[in-house]
C-alpha cells in the first residue's frame, strides 16, 4: 500500500508541475489542460494536484513499511 501511495503521489506531483509549466510557458504538457470543466481554473487545479501529491507522500510515510 505504501508503494501505491508513493506512486500516486509522484503522478499527482508530476501532473501538477507539468500543468504549471504549461500555464507559464505554453508548452503542451500536463493533463489538467485537457479537462474541459477546468477551463480558466488550470492554475488552481495544478496547485491542488501538487498539494494532493504532498498529502499522498505524507500518508505513505505514515504507513508501516511491512
Amino acid at each position: 500500500m505504501k508503494q501505491l501511495l508513493e506512486f500516486l503521489g509522484l503522478i499527482a506531483v508530476l501532473q501538477g508541475a507539468m500543468s504549471l509549466v504549461h500555464e507559464f510557458t505554453d508548452w503542451d504538457t500536463g493533463v489538467v489542460r485537457r479537462i474541459g470543466f477546468l477551463e480558466g481554473h488550470e492554475v488552481y487545479a495544478s496547485v491542488a494536484l501538487l498539494a494532493l501529491g504532498g498529502a499522498l507522500f505524507a500518508a505513505a510515510e505514515s504507513r508501516k513499511s511491512g
